[in-house]
């Protein structure tokens, strides 16, 4: 964001730059789920839902009636989320004409760096963090598994969707000699709350927003986007572009302006397909983990040794 003189604030002493992680916490405790949803403080809202689904979960049948209005409910606003992303692209090309007629044409410079850095970051994730995971919790081969899983991630990069994706993650993992009965609870868990690359992106699109502003965010304000993003992330739902909805708190928990986020959208699109390839390839990676450790893996359908379809 260095070299990006965005306008718009005000008085920067609206922004936050001395939060902490203990404030942050304390404030996501709702004193009223209600207020918080309507003045779009989103933490508090998710932590609610939370143990509002933990509660039904533990009545079941005599909260059948409730836990079906709950699904439904997420049915409607879903697809109420698709509608809107389908009119994005409008309103995206406003924002970014407004933004760089102000701005002017030296503005794509810091937007190259931080799709740069995004990639990175991505890339780092996905080709060193998670192989490194399953060679010490599994010593399978990640080579092996990338040339199986390559064609789920080209998957889950087409259709921007870690949900789109679980079907054929769950038949490429059983192909991989990993038990059904790990990978038909943790994938579609991990399509929920395992956001690695949306926690990613968010936590760099603040600091390029900060650094756009000219705000220098200090080290309790930086561990609190941290600890937000992965909230945020969680809060997450696995359909194309969602992490640009969620992204608003994140930049609520340290007072940014959220003038920015219109400016990376209009680049986010394809950064949101490689995100989703990250997801699922860490869906599949924790997977593995689980399972090997219940040893219910075979290896030798995961390496090519014995083929035929994983019944566990």
């Amino acid at each position: 964001g260095i070299g990006l003189n965005m306008p718009g604030i005000a008085d920067p002493s609206n922004v936050t730059t001395n939060v902490t992680i203990t404030n942050t916490i304390l404030n996501m405790i709702p004193d009223n789920p209600l207020n918080s949803l309507a003045n779009g403080d989103m933490l508090p809202v998710i932590i609610f839902g939370v143990i509002v689904g933990f509660i039904l979960a533990k009545l079941k049948e005599e909260t059948a009636t409730v836990n079906k209005l709950f699904t439904e409910g997420n049915t409607v606003m879903m697809e109420m989320t698709n509608i809107v992303m389908k009119f994005a692209p409008i309103g995206v090309f406003c924002l970014i004409a407004k933004t760089f007629a102000t701005i002017g044409i030296d503005g794509f410079m810091p937007l190259s760096k931080y799709v740069a850095c995004i990639l990175l970051a991505l890339g780092v994730q996905a080709f060193i963090v998670y192989p490194t995971l399953l060679v010490i919790f599994t010593r399978l081969n990640p080579i092996k598994f990338f040339k199986k899983f390559f064609s789920v991630m080209l998957f889950a990069f087409s259709s921007s969707s870690s949900n789109a994706t679980i079907p054929l993650t769950l038949e490429k993992l059983s192909e991989m000699g990993v038990s059904k009965d790990v990978s038909s609870f943790t994938i579609p868990l991990g399509a929920t709350i395992n956001m690695d690359g949306t926690a990613i992106m968010q936590g760099v699109v603040v600091m390029f927003a900060a650094q756009a502003y000219g705000i220098d965010l200090g080290l309790s304000a930086l561990l609190t986007v941290i600890f937000t993003a992965v909230m945020a992330s969680i809060g997450t739902a696995g359909i194309p572009s969602v992490g640009l909805v969620t992204l608003n708190m994140v930049f609520a928990s340290v007072g940014l302006p959220t003038d920015a986020i219109g400016i990376i959208m209009g680049i986010d699109h394809i950064l949101d397909m490689i995100r989703s390839a990250v997801n699922v390839t860490g869906d599949a990676i924790c997977t593995i983990i689980v399972s090997f450790k219940n040893k219910s893996v075979d290896r030798d359908m995961f390496n090519g040794e014995k083929k035929g379809e994983n019944l566990l």
